[in-house]
């Protein structure tokens, strides 16, 4: 398989990019944070690992779930895995924890529509699902609902990174709240047609 629209190419990497900045942002809102980014966190707290190290090794090991579940997978699905991780690092690097309690809300309330955005532009181009989503179809495939099992896998996230000390509070609320509503009316805006051939 190849890829024939650059542009399109251009947007996946984009989207991730975009989708780890969200995830730098709620970490330096200090305020709670979405499922996976608090396993993440506390993944982080009790080894070398960075938070975007910690992403990246929970993207491989899922990404090999994928593959032993026969699920299909994509270029997006391995840029899921490469892209997010480091762009979360970059973004903690650069942005220190803001004092003030009013950015730091701000940055809360930002990330969540941030990343919501990046994920309608990589899901947009087509090229593959996620990680956490190949795991969430292949349980679908052998029976789930999704709902049983998207809610499964978050469950999963959250309880283990509350476990570790991942960061929990009225951010991981409004996440729970405002992910759906961002990627549902980012989609239709910048979705596109397949941009692989076989």
């Amino acid at each position: 398989m190849f890829v024939t629209d650059w542009r399109g190419l251009v947007q996946l990497v984009g989207g991730l990019m975009l989708f780890g900045c969200g995830m730098g942002l709620v970490v330096r809102g200090a305020n709670g944070q979405g499922p996976w980014t608090v396993f993440h966190e506390g993944l982080s707290d009790h080894t070398p690992l960075t938070i975007g190290g910690a992403t990246v090794v929970t993207g491989v090991s899922l990404l090999m779930i994928v593959v032993a579940m026969r699920v299909r997978i994509g270029l997006g699905t391995v840029l899921n895995v490469i892209v997010i991780g480091p762009t979360t690092d970059v973004v903690l690097w650069l942005l220190e924890e803001p004092e003030s309690a009013t950015l730091r809300a701000v940055l809360t309330l930002l990330a969540p529509l941030v990343v919501g955005l990046g994920s309608a532009l990589y899901l947009g181009v087509r090229l593959g699902p996620g990680p956490r989503d190949g795991v969430m179809t292949g349980l679908a495939a052998r029976g789930w609902t999704i709902r049983r099992a998207r809610f499964s896998i978050e469950a999963f996230a959250f309880v283990g990174g509350a476990l570790l000390g991942g960061t929990i509070g009225w951010g991981t609320a409004w996440w729970l709240v405002a992910i759906g509503p961002a990627v549902q009316t980012s989609l239709p805006w910048v979705q596109r047609r397949s941009t692989i051939q076989a």
